[in-house]
C-alpha cells in the first residue's frame, strides 16, 4: 500500500488547480480545476480519487487500463489516457510527480526537545527548534543549526558543525565534519572517520595521521550505511546537492562537485576528484588520484583506472568509452561464435 498512514501521515485532499500550481503542469482541456484528489497511487492501483503518473512509454498499456482520476504525463502521451481521466501535462512528469507526492505527504513536522536519555555537552551550541532523540550524544563545542533533528543513538562528535534543518538518522556517527544546511544523513551513515592511510616501516605498518575534515555542502543527502573518510592532508569535500545511495565508500581527500550522484556499493578511492554532475552507477570502483570530468557517467560495475574526460560515458573493467566497450564485446561474441562453429 502506497502512503500507509501508519508511516506516512497525509495531507489533502487538494483540487486539481492546486496540483497544477504545485507542479507547473498545465491542466488538460477536459479537466475540472475544482475536482478533488485525495492522494497518490501507481497507475495499476489508483482509483477515481487518486492521481498517478506516466514517465515511460512502456507503461502506456497500464495507462489505458487505469482507473486513476488524474494522471501526470507528457502531452505526447495524452491520447492514450482513458476517457474521463483528468490530465496534468508537462514535459517532466517525474519531477511533477515528486512535487505532488510531497504535497500529499510532506516531511513530518519537527517536534523540538531533548530526550531525557540524550547526552549533550555543556558547551555545545544548540539552535532553536532542534530535536534530539533517545540516547543521542552531542559532543563538546559542537554546533547544531536551527530546526535540525538528531535521531536516536546518533553521535555528533566534538567540534562538529551542522547547519539549519538537517536530518540526522538513527545510529549516525559524525566527527571532524562541517556540514551545510538541509543535509540528510540516513541511518547508519559514518562521516569523518580515519581514512585508510599507512606507511611501511621496518617493523610493519605505521598509521599516517588523518588531519583533514569532511565538508558537506547544502542539500547533500547520504544513504544508509555509507561511509565518508575525513581527509589526510586535505579535506574530503562533498559539493552541494550531491546524492549518495546506500553502502557507498568515499576515501580520504576525495572531492565531489555539485549535484553528483553515486549509486549503491560504489567506492571512490583517495584524492580522486569528481567534477559537477558526475554519475557513478552501482558497484563501480574508481581508483585514487584521478579526475572525472563534468557530466561524465561511470557505468555499473565499471573499474575506472584512468582520468575520464567531461561528458564521457565509460563501461567495463578496465573502464573504456562506451562505444569502444560495446565494439569490444561484439568482437568477443563474434569470435566465440566462430570458435563454436569451427569446433562443431
Amino acid at each position: 500500500m502506497i502512503g500507509d498512514p501508519r508511516f506516512f501521515p497525509g495531507a489533502g485532499p487538494f483540487p486539481l488547480a492546486r496540483l497544477a500550481e504545485a507542479t507547473g503542469a498545465a491542466l488538460g482541456p477536459d479537466a475540472d480545476p475544482a475536482r478533488s484528489i485525495a492522494g497518490v497511487a501507481p497507475l495499476q492501483a489508483a482509483g477515481p480519487d487518486r492521481i498517478a503518473f506516466l514517465d515511460n512509454r512502456r507503461y502506456l498499456p497500464a495507462l489505458a487500463g487505469s482507473r486513476a482520476g488524474a494522471c501526470i504525463l507528457d502531452p505526447v502521451h495524452a491520447g492514450h489516457a482513458p476517457v474521463g481521466m483528468a490530465l496534468l501535462l508537462t514535459a517532466k512528469p517525474y519531477l511533477a510527480w515528486a512535487r505532488v507526492a510531497a504535497l500529499f505527504h510532506p516531511p513530518p513536522a519537527v517536534v523540538p526537545g531533548l530526550h531525557p536519555s540524550a547526552t549533550v555537552a555543556p558547551d555545545a551550541l544548540l539552535g532553536p527548534g532542534i530535536a534530539v532523540g533517545p540516547g543521542a550524544v552531542i559532543g563538546a563545542r559542537a554546533a547544531i543549526g536551527a530546526g535540525t533533528v538528531i535521531g536516536p543513538l546518533a553521535v555528533v562528535g566534538e567540534g562538529v558543525v551542522l547547519g539549519r534543518d538537517c536530518r540526522i538518522g538513527a545510529g549516525v556517527v559524525i566527527s571532524h565534519c562541517i556540514a551545510g544546511d538541509r543535509v540528510v544523513l540516513h541511518p547508519g551513515v559514518k562521516v569523518g572517520q580515519e581514512g585508510f592511510g599507512f606507511a611501511e616501516g621496518p617493523d610493519g605498518f605505521v598509521t599516517v595521521p588523518q588531519l583533514g575534515r569532511v565538508l558537506l555542502g547544502d542539500d547533500v543527502e547520504i544513504g544508509a550505511n555509507t561511509t565518508i573518510d575525513r581527509g589526510s592532508s586535505a579535506d574530503t569535500v562533498v559539493g552541494s546537492g550531491t546524492r549518495m545511495d546506500n553502502l557507498v565508500q568515499i576515501g580520504h581527500n576525495v572531492r565531489l562537485g555539485r549535484c553528483c550522484v553515486v549509486v549503491a556499493q560504489s567506492g571512490i578511492s583517495g584524492s580522486t576528484i569528481l567534477d559537477d554532475f558526475v554519475v557513478v552507477a552501482a558497484q563501480a570502483g574508481v581508483t585514487g588520484h584521478l579526475r572525472i570530468g563534468r557530466q561524465a557517467r561511470i557505468g555499473a560495475q565499471a573499474g575506472v583506472m584512468d582520468d575520464v574526460p567531461a561528458r564521457t560515458d565509460v563501461l567495463g573493467s578496465p573502464a573504456r568509452p562506451a562505444r569502444e566497450f560495446w565494439r569490444a564485446v561484439a568482437t568477443l561474441y563474434r569470435a566465440a561464435r566462430e570458435g563454436r562453429r569451427k569446433a562443431d
